[in-house]
């Protein structure tokens, strides 16, 4: 075994999209993919499917969502030891070319195509195929995806369109293809039929024109039948009228025309408004009407009367009580209902000429001589109009419904009887479903009823378009229609025609005869061409040309074993595939599907170019990086197949919550190894495979959670359960970042020793190095970053040849059984339970970390967590910075106490009228029955079944029972342990921290000039006199962090200064230099540099600040006071400042203040707990507030000051406004004012003004989300706003 010593020195900060770049530029270098591609040959295969996107624009959202999912699933399939190939297919055929060229030469239809030629309009369709397909390899191939592009299948390849053509023999051979009419879906801005699956992709609420209309009976004119119609376009074509059998009808008298109608009776109310405007003058079944004749509205087909008996009543079970008059004209080429019906009653049959007097542009034909060449939109108010004047319209308005419209012209659809080649559907229906059961969908639910549904109703399909730009349909027919042949291949088709064709398109191939075998002269090719959905429903066999070249291959490796694509291709492509496998070889066309949801603008509309409502994907990779928009996509809602509302902060919060800290984690362990390998001499190797259990709790604690982690992210990605696998991952690295690293950087570091050293350095790259690999296929470019990196740290086996160049070549790691402990991992999450709890009550009484405290409890029934609590009591103590810890089960001891209050705003509209009284007694409920709550979720109050979004549980901790002498108790807890904080601090622990802020303040410098951990430095200081005894007497502890002792000024003369600065801490000065020899460039030092010989430099005084602007005369929703130090009485515990705000009620005229909580409120916000201070209604300080109600000191300046202090001259302050800056906010009607700064000058985090939210209205850890107006539209945010500019805002809290 040897090793390579190339580790580099890890920066301090990092561009993400900078370091993609070099990344990709190393793929390329060492043509990574198809070098990956290389090293799996041999292994066994796994299958993978790339649904063809058109070519006719960028990527959007939506392709780079799947294609995203497609990477992530085959690279792991890669690194599990499979050979996977991919490549990318291109759909080149049909509609969505077509348009693109019909708009640009004004083609408005099939005149036009002819008069240019069929290869002319061709040739313009190939020239923009490829037009994009430069930039889709940039875009996908920037973005991570490894897929190859160079052996890509293009639908208008010859070789592909050959392969279609074997698979539609096959149909033909096995008598499964027919031509008839069928009434289909139009698209008259295309000129061609839509498939059933393609109309339903696009629907839209449409007004159109809604008539009644009346059709006098023969033998008795003035009895009129009354139909109602939507579409007044067909009524030209109207054959006949249809009833229910079996329903009610009515002969009725208009009272005020006395004309005479028949109707549905449950539909009366078409005509009518109430029922005095009529008569009944006989009741009778549908079934007593069939046979009449009525007289037709139009004379252009009335020879129709004497050929099969049209305009006469038929029956049909189809027409409903729900709209119209319960009598439906019948125009059989214009309705699918209307074709059955009739065609059952003989008005037409299957042999006679069509009655479609309408052509492909949707204009009305020559066989409608007065409405010729109008479209038939157009023609709808000029037929109304014309049967208004012959007194045939009865009622005219309008009726809003959804409607189909064309997906690629945007067009609204009509439904018309055109030829076409059918592919018989609906007779293999159970078959369907039977393949669909053999197939495993992420997630199920699709499956199960979005496709099944979709399934059960399958229809024959229409595979046949009247285009020109696509595969031709290979069928050579007689004159007389009698004799056909259908040609499956080019070899056939040269047999037949004696002439040899490389490229299958029409132009081609249009003019090629077959004579015939029967003596009919010669056959000629059918003018359609393919539905594309054909062609991309064919790409299985025709990628690979299949059955004329790499049979085996493709036998050996179909059905698929993977495919992905949007939610919307259960009626798109999974369909085809699956109907053309079922069809072909009676089994489904792959094994395992994922099905993702929709991308949307972040308003929750559709993408739009022209709205540019979403950012450009690219844009977001550059500004980002690839890894952050990959992660933020693949661990959203839309791996769930549900929508995603896409929202440029997501990506930024992926770079900020889990890179940043990732790689920070990463910069640690090189730095650490590096020291350890200068400053002691140890070399670091490590051996995978071969590293033996730690004997430190901890190190076995996160060694345990990887390989549990590992464990489960296999058994997940084995059922393509991304939306598991995803929040998994980014756990992780909060467990690695900041818990173990946090918890042992003094062990990373080398305090317990080489071997300790050495050994905790080994757990964190092991951990480390697990995850790069296991997150490799998820971010390819940041774990290839780190791995070109960690890798020189491997130990070098000298007879292996496997090219280990790129994480991306390795295999996933195995989870090791032997390191997995279950137990050690439960009591770490219970002892990080504890540390989070007491983190939250240290956040709410605002005690940083920083000043230790004397005791934290925990409460529990369980003596096992408690047991695990205590077994991890050094690192709680460490964590929390306290004292002791004491476990028990016995909450009463300490005073504690359940409490409840009610959700004012998920109560509030549930109850309404009931709210009040419910709350009461919410507000009752006992300790018990509180409990019980929180182990059950539900508790019975007045009736009402109540669960946990309903009410908040509070713990209250009683002041008088359990809290001796000089212990001050807050409480915290998750429903299982709860967590109690001793805060009353002592002179002692506000010196600790003190002596902690001094450390803050010397790392803080070392961060400000870029001194790096293996820098030789020396820090210099001058301080005050009371700061400069804590520094004495915390002298060790400061160097136990430092590493460095703190000298005092002067700076010799001979020493190199790489920064100084003067500083404030607790209003002691401090002045400090760092000297030494930098690795980094030096920071420009700070205006303060020691001045004087003895090096000491004068400290910055903190100005005085004036109080907060009164902006438009908005003043807090809440009574105040100001709060004032008086003479050099200072704030304490990190605090600055001198003046402050105090609310005396929040929300508005709840928990006002006593003088007791007032004076706890100050000691808080100045940061004065444990000093004995009193606060003062006037500057002479001669009346001290008291009593139990102040609203008599509301809105006045108060003085604060202890028997010690030196008072000075204190003036009394005439200010109405608070001197901190605020924001007004409401909730559920209750109005509450936050204070955005406490003491003036320190304004508060985010964190901190949210927390103040929960507080006030009691909402515990939830959520919460403020805004501007009472909707999410003006949402503030909160992590990136100047805080400050809300002062004097009003907000809501949503």
């Amino acid at each position: 075994m040897s090793v390579i010593r190339m580790a580099k020195t890890v920066p301090d900060s990092i561009s993400f999209p900078d370091e993609e770049e070099k990344i990709y530029q190393f793929w390329k270098d060492i043509d990574a993919f198809q070098t990956s591609l290389k090293l799996s040959k041999g292994r066994p295969k796994y299958s993978f499917y790339d649904g063809p996107p058109f070519a006719t624009g960028l990527p959007h959202y939506g392709h780079i969502l799947a294609g995203t999912i497609k990477d992530v699933v085959t690279r792991w399939a890669h690194m599990s030891g499979f050979y996977v190939e991919r490549r990318f297919g291109w759909d080149c055929h049909g509609l969505p070319i077509e348009h693109e060229i019909d708009k640009a030469l004004g083609i408005k239809g099939p005149d036009d195509v002819l008069k240019m030629g069929v290869k002319a309009y061709n040739d313009e369709c190939r020239k923009i195929v490829s037009r994009y397909s430069s930039d889709w390899k940039e875009i996908i191939s920037r973005l991570g995806r490894w897929i190859d592009f160079d052996n890509d299948y293009k639908s208008m390849y010859p070789w592909y369109m050959e392969s279609i053509w074997w698979v539609f023999k096959q149909l033909y051979n096995k008598g499964l293809i027919y031509r008839g009419y069928k009434v289909m879906p139009f698209s008259t801005a295309c000129n061609t039929p839509l498939s059933n699956f393609e109309s339903g992709q696009n629907y839209k609420d449409v007004v159109d024109p809604a008539v009644i209309i009346s059709f006098p009976l023969e033998e008795d004119p003035k009895t009129l039948l009354v139909a109602w119609t939507t579409t007044p376009w067909t009524l030209p074509s109207n054959l006949a009228l249809c009833v229910h059998p079996d329903l009610d009808y009515v002969k009725v008298q208009e009272k005020s025309s006395g004309k005479v109608y028949i109707l549905m009776e449950a539909r009366l109310e078409a005509l009518f408004k109430t029922e005095d405007e009529y008569n009944i003058l006989d009741k009778f079944k549908g079934k007593m009407l069939d046979g009449m004749k009525y007289k037709p509205l139009f004379n252009y087909f009335s020879y129709m009367r004497e050929k099969t008996g049209a305009f006469r009543v038929v029956t049909g079970t189809y027409v409903t009580t729900d709209a119209g008059t319960g009598i439906v004209h019948q125009a059989p080429y214009f309705g699918e209902d209307d074709y059955s019906v009739t065609l059952a009653n003989g008005i037409i049959s299957k042999e006679m000429s069509v009655i479609c007097p309408v052509d492909a542009c949707g204009c009305f034909t020559e066989d409608v001589p007065d409405f010729k060449g109008m479209h038939v939109k157009d023609a709808d108010k000029h037929i109304i109009k014309r049967l208004k004047a012959d007194g045939r319209l009865v009622h005219e308005g309008t009726c809003k419904h959804s409607y189909p419209f064309c997906w690629r012209s945007e067009t609204p659809l009509i439904y018309k009887a055109v030829p076409s080649w059918f592919v018989r559907v609906e007779q293999a229906r159970e078959q369907l479903l039977e393949n669909n059961k053999k197939t495993y969908w992420v997630p199920d639910f699709v499956k199960e009823k979005r496709f099944g549904n979709w399934l059960r109703d399958a229809r024959d399909w229409a595979v046949s378009r009247n285009r020109y730009w696509g595969t031709p349909v290979p069928l050579w027919v007689s004159e007389d229609g009698q004799e056909v042949v259908c040609i499956g291949s080019v070899a056939e088709l040269k047999e037949l025609t004696g002439v040899e064709v490389t490229d299958l398109h029409r132009e081609n191939i249009d003019h090629l005869t077959i004579p015939s075998a029967h003596g009919k002269g010669v056959l000629r090719r059918v003018t359609e061409v393919f539905d594309c959905w054909f062609e991309s429903g064919s790409m299985p066999y025709a990628q690979s040309h299949y059955p004329f070249s790499s049979k085996k291959d493709f036998e050996d490796t179909f059905p698929a074993d993977f495919i992905a694509e949007g939610i919307d291709q259960t009626r798109g492509w999974f369909y085809t595939l699956l109907v053309l496998s079922t069809l072909l070889f009676g089994k489904p066309p792959f094994r395992n599907l994922v099905a993702n949801g929709l991308v949307l603008a972040s308003d929750g509309q559709k993408m739009s170019k022209r709205k540019k409502n979403y950012p450009d994907p690219l844009e977001m990779a550059h500004k980002y990086g690839a890894d952050a928009l990959r992660l933020y996509l693949i661990n959203s809602p839309a791996v769930r197949a549900e929508n995603l509302r896409f929202k440029e902060e997501g990506v930024r919060d992926v770079v900020k919550d889990v890179f940043l800290p990732w790689y920070n984690a990463y910069r640690f362990l090189m730095q650490n190894v590096e020291r350890l390998e200068r400053e002691e001499g140890s070399k670091f190797v490590y051996k995978e495979g071969k590293m033996e259990a730690s004997g430190n709790y901890m190190d076995r604690w996160i060694l345990s959670f990887t390989q549990s982690l590992v464990k489960f992210v296999t058994k997940e990605m084995a059922a393509y359960h991304l939306y598991t696998v995803m929040p998994a991952l980014v756990k992780f690295v909060d467990q690695l970042t900041n818990w173990y690293v946090r918890m042992n950087r003094r062990r990373l570091k080398g305090e317990g020793g080489v071997a300790d050293c050495h050994k905790a350095l080994e757990s964190f790259y092991s951990v480390l190095f697990s995850m790069t690999k296991v997150m490799a296929p998820f971010t390819p470019f940041l774990t290839d970053l780190m791995y070109q990196n960690m890798r020189h740290l491997l130990a070098k086996d000298e007879t292996s040849k496997d090219d280990t160049r790129s994480v991306h070549f390795l295999m996933l790691p195995k989870a090791r059984e032997d390191l997995i402990h279950t137990e050690i991992e439960s009591a770490v999450s219970r002892m990080q339970t504890v540390i989070e709890l007491g983190r939250v009550i240290r956040d709410r009484a605002t005690l940083p970390v920083k000043y230790p405290l004397k005791e934290v409890v925990a409460i529990s029934n369980d003596p096992k967590a408690l047991e695990d609590i205590r077994s991890l009591e050094t690192y709680i103590l460490e964590e929390l910075n306290v004292r002791t810890l004491t476990t028990t089960t016995d909450k009463e001891k300490y005073g504690v106490q359940l409490k409840a209050e009610p959700d004012h705003k998920v109560l509030g509209s549930k109850l309404k009228g009931e709210f009040k009284a419910v709350s009461e007694e919410i507000r009752g409920l006992s300790d018990s029955q509180l409990t019980a709550f929180l182990q059950t979720g539900t508790v019975k109050v007045k009736g009402y079944d109540l669960e946990t979004e309903d009410l908040r549980v509070m713990f209250s901790v009683s002041e008088k029972k359990g809290q001796g002498e000089g212990h001050q108790y807050e409480a915290h807890s998750d429903g299982k342990v709860l967590v109690l904080l001793d805060v009353s601090p002592d002179q002692s622990m506000l010196d600790e921290g003190v002596a902690r802020e001094v450390i803050n303040r010397v790392q803080r410098l070392r961060k400000k000039a870029k001194v790096q951990p293996s820098d030789e430095i020396t820090v210099y200081y001058k301080a005050s006199e009371d700061l400069g005894r804590i520094i004495r007497e915390f002298s060790d502890f400061i160097l136990a962090t430092t590493k460095q002792p703190l000298k005092l000024y002067p700076v010799p003369p001979s020493e190199n200064v790489i920064i100084a600065e003067a500083m404030t801490i607790k209003n002691h000065t401090l002045d400090m230099t760092l000297t030494g020899t930098p690795s980094a460039p030096p920071a420009s030092t700070a205006a303060a540099q020691p001045t004087s010989k003895s090096g000491a430099g004068k400290a910055k005084s903190t100005p005085s600040l004036s109080p907060a602007p009164v902006v438009n005369g908005v003043q807090p929703c809440v009574k105040f006071v100001n709060v004032q130090l008086c003479g050099d009485l200072t704030a304490g515990e990190g605090r600055t400042g001198t003046q402050a705000t105090v609310l005396l009620e929040n929300p508005a005229g709840q928990h006002g203040l006593s003088a007791d909580q007032l004076l706890a409120q100050v000691q808080s916000a100045f940061g004065l707990r444990g000093r004995n201070v009193q606060v003062f209604e006037d500057a002479k300080l001669s009346k001290a507030v008291g009593g139990a109600k102040l609203g008599n000191v509301a809105g006045k300046t108060l003085y604060v000051s202890t028997a010690t202090t030196n008072n000075g001259n204190v003036t009394e302050s005439s200010l109405k406004s608070p001197v901190c800056h605020f924001a007004n906010v409401e909730s559920g009607g209750k109005k509450a004012t936050l204070l955005l700064e406490n003491p003036r000058g320190c304004t508060c985090s985010a964190s901190e003004l949210l927390d103040q939210v929960r507080a006030v209205y009691g909402l515990n850890s939830k959520a919460v989300v403020l805004s501007q107006s009472r909707d999410k539209k003006d949402a503030v945010k909160v992590d990136s706003v100047d805080l400050l500019s809300l002062h004097s805002k009003q907000l809501y809290v949503l």
